[in-house]
């Protein structure tokens, strides 16, 4: 037997024990279309493991995507378009790109161990606001442990993958940004070796097993959003390297509302989602599970009012929970002038929502 092989089946034994979370442990019982939505999640986790440990090649990388529509885990959510391409940090990668309809995009370096799990530590980043974007939209930066002149990260010894974001008010008919990474002097060919596909395979296996440690998540406090937290100067994960974060969660009957009211400081973008407790959005394609700062109706003073709800209170902020009698909300404000206030929440009759 190979020893790709060995860990194929390692692999194979591993989603077992995945669909295990759907049913048993901390945090369940979930709802059914809790349930549901894990198998979903279960398989989503697996393809992109394979897109970031297994496909993914230092020397002729290439942006894939890792979040979407189809790829529900880890905080997705509808406004955006999550790109990864792997990075060795001895290498110089020159990286195009269009702006498009974006009204933030950003291109973040992470650093930390090789073997599928998580990254430890921002590495650098770059955002819309320091790329010097050409007329015509267009844009150009290095990666490269040696100094280079324009738009340039330094590659430390750490560094393992570069993740693109791009955030659009309209995503549906907007233009997303165009993303293209090359290295410089790459090998002229390439062979299958077992020892180093096995390692790609053990990486894979690595990451779905953290995945998983994850998840589900708590509910914590019903009806409630926590104290907004700034922008990090350390990461766990992927999470972006100028954005401030709150969570909430929802636990709401068939006919009463969560009342949510807030302000956000000028922000390049910001939004809410609502999630399961595998990270995962509801169906978006259906109904509205999220809204942000472009699409959100605002108060006369600048203030807004969300309203999460299983049925339509006539509130031009209306989330629906998606037939979810529970679950999770997220507020994320890119490149933020300020911490955000942290939101209050009410809990009222659905048909005492009042409108604006």
């Amino acid at each position: 037997m190979t020893e790709t092989g060995a860990v194929f089946r390692e692999v194979l034994a591993e989603l077992g024990n995945l669909e295990a979370k759907l049913h048993e442990g901390p945090n369940t019982p979930l709802d059914d279309q809790g349930v549901l939505e894990g198998y979903k999640w279960i398989f989503s986790i697996l393809q992109v493991a394979f897109d970031v440990h297994v496909w993914a090649d230092t020397a002729r990388p290439r942006f894939v995507d890792i979040v979407g529509p189809y790829k529900k885990w880890g905080g997705d959510n509808a406004d955006a378009f999550y790109q990864y391409a792997p990075i060795d940090p001895t290498r110089t990668y020159r990286v195009r790109g269009t702006k498009g309809d974006s009204v933030y995009l950003s291109l973040t370096v992470y650093g930390g161990p090789n073997d599928g799990r998580y990254s430890e530590r921002i590495v650098g980043t770059v955002n819309d606001r320091m790329l010097g974007i050409e007329p015509d939209g267009t844009f150009e930066l290095v990666l490269s442990p040696e100094p280079h002149d324009g738009a340039w990260i330094k590659l430390e010894p750490d560094a393992v993958c570069a993740i693109t974001r791009d955030y659009l008010i309209d995503p549906v008919h907007g233009r997303r940004v165009e993303w293209h990474i090359e290295a410089d002097d790459p090998p002229a060919t390439y062979r299958e070796n077992d020892e180093e596909l096995a390692r790609r395979f053990r990486a894979a296996l690595t990451w779905l097993r953290d995945q998983a440690q994850l998840v589900p998540l708590a509910l914590g406090e019903p009806n409630s959003v926590d104290e907004p937290y700034p922008v990090p100067k350390q990461t766990f994960g992927w999470a972006a390297g100028d954005a401030a974060y709150a969570m909430g969660s929802f636990d709401l009957g068939d006919d009463e509302a969560l009342v949510i009211r807030g302000r956000s400081p000028e922000s390049a973008f910001w939004n809410v989602c609502l999630w399961n407790q595998f990270l995962h959005t509801y169906n978006y394609d259906y109904e509205r599970v999220t809204i942000n700062g472009g699409q959100v109706q605002y108060e006369p003073d600048g203030s807004w009012t969300i309203v999460i709800a299983h049925r339509d209170p006539g509130h031009p902020n209306w989330l629906s929970t998606a037939g979810h009698p529970r679950g999770r909300i997220w507020f994320r404000w890119f490149y933020p002038a300020a911490t955000p206030e942290r939101p209050t929440t009410e809990v009222v009759p659905v048909d005492e929502v009042a409108s604006p």
